[in-house]
């Protein structure tokens, strides 16, 4: 088949320079045309060698024209976090599809021809496919495969921007914008770009994308290496006990986000947009330290237990909660520190 549409890559780089050389040589070794690649790396303001390496590997390596490497752009900005980083990365892209890469992760040689492909096959004048998905697979620090966290589907799927809106809410969708090829006609008004100083912003920007989707074509091939380096945003170490991670909160707020979408956009998934607004604070009411279940912390106490106590019947009458959700969502409404208190004893934890 002859490619002709463009494909932006953008890669956010944070003082990951024992990791992103890998990174980007699984972007250049595309078997997608290099002419129709470009590759936008953007250093979030590292303070180790990241940007040295980078230059290194542009200067080697994308300079060589035996290697035949798509053209790399290195931009740089004060640190602002992934989500300016991409939308910096952003603002100089001039692919007709757009795809992100983290810079700790790599992905499969095929994953953007056989997206591509997929994209192509399934688009018609009337219909075309403006988001494409490979799976993923997880890779721990020290080698070992994790389970899947989201299930492949057998064989090539095509769904609408509903359907995938749903399984986010279900929690068996992948939300994340690293295992895509999205069209650039979906970055406009609300959606220009990614929202700035949060966390689970791929999340917030899906769910307002989708229902601009007609098409979304998911493949089965775990293209995409998801890499879990100890010490990220959203996950504690063991002896960091009274450490919350913020993205407890942020699951909240954008289950609150989705719901009121739903009711807008897609009112047929009000009841299961409701099981993810409980779904979301019983991982928040798990999770938060003991320490923090007092008077004085207002989200805690209005947003998520006063939530959860107003909402009592739906947690009754939810026909997509687990009767062991429904268990946990009563007794950590109804007396959540006590609860958890008593858990914690009875695990042996102090």
């Amino acid at each position: 088949m002859t490619f002709q549409k463009k494909i932006s890559v953008i890669i956010p780089a944070y003082n990951i320079e024992d990791l992103v050389v890998r990174c980007l040589k699984s972007v250049c070794e595309q078997t997608y045309p290099a002419e129709l690649m470009e590759i936008i790396v953007v250093d979030d303001g590292s303070t180790d060698g990241t940007y040295a390496r980078i230059e290194d590997f542009v200067e080697k390596e994308v300079s060589n024209p035996e290697k035949g490497y798509p053209k790399i752009t290195l931009l740089h900005q004060e640190n602002g976090g992934s989500s300016k980083a991409r939308n910096l990365g952003l603002s100089a892209a001039t692919g007709e599809y757009i795809g992100f890469v983290d810079s700790d992760d790599y992905i499969d040689p095929h994953m953007y021809e056989d997206l591509m492909l997929e994209i192509e096959k399934n688009s018609t004048e009337d219909s075309k496919v403006l988001m494409a998905q490979a799976s993923r697979d997880e890779i721990a620090e020290n080698g070992d495969r994790l389970p899947d966290v989201c299930i492949p589907p057998k064989a090539v799927k095509v769904i609408s921007g509903k359907e995938h809106f749903k399984t986010l809410l279900m929690h068996t969708g992948d939300a994340s914008f690293c295992t895509k090829l999205t069209s650039r006609e979906l970055f406009k008004g609300e959606c220009r770009g990614f929202p700035e100083n949060e966390l689970n912003e791929d999340f917030y920007l899906m769910i307002h994308m989708l229902k601009s989707v007609d098409k979304l074509v998911i493949l089965p091939n775990q293209y995409y290496h998801v890499f879990y380096r100890s010490g990220s945003n959203s996950r504690k170490k063991a002896e960091q006990k009274e450490y919350f991670p913020p993205v407890f909160t942020d699951i909240v707020r954008n289950s609150d986000v989705a719901y009121r979408l739903v009711k807008k956009d897609f009112p047929e998934l009000r009841e299961v947009a409701m099981r993810f607004c409980l779904i979301q604070r019983l991982d928040y009411l798990l999770h938060i330290p003991i320490s923090r279940m007092n008077h004085g912390n207002k989200f805690y106490r209005k947003d998520v237990v006063r939530f959860l106590r107003n909402h009592m019947k739906d947690i009754f009458s939810n026909r997509y909660l687990t009767g062991k959700n429904r268990a946990y969502l009563i007794m950590l409404g109804l007396a959540p520190k006590a609860v958890r208190s008593t858990h914690a004893r009875l695990r042996g934890i102090k």
